[in-house]
């Protein structure tokens, strides 16, 4: 499983929503997401990547589509 495939599947079971499959749709903007829903997304993808995202890098923009988190991803491994 890809990256993306593997944040999306994240990102579902945080939300419990489906994504239309737009990789640039802004999760926050469409109401997937929002401010409250971020701390359990960032959870998630630790867990699922083995990762660290440390506090300084909570910024909504990191986390506002499929693919810039998926990008922050690749530049966390």
């Amino acid at each position: 499983m890809d990256i993306q495939s593997r944040v999306t599947a994240v990102i579902q079971s945080v939300t419990d929503k489906k994504l239309n499959g737009d990789e640039e749709e802004s999760l926050f903007e469409s109401g997937l997401l929002d401010s409250f829903a971020l701390p359990d997304l960032v959870s998630g993808l630790e867990k699922e990547f083995g990762i660290k995202i440390p506090d300084s890098d909570l910024n909504p923009r990191k986390f506002e589509s499929v693919s810039r988190i998926s990008e922050y991803i690749e530049s966390r491994m």
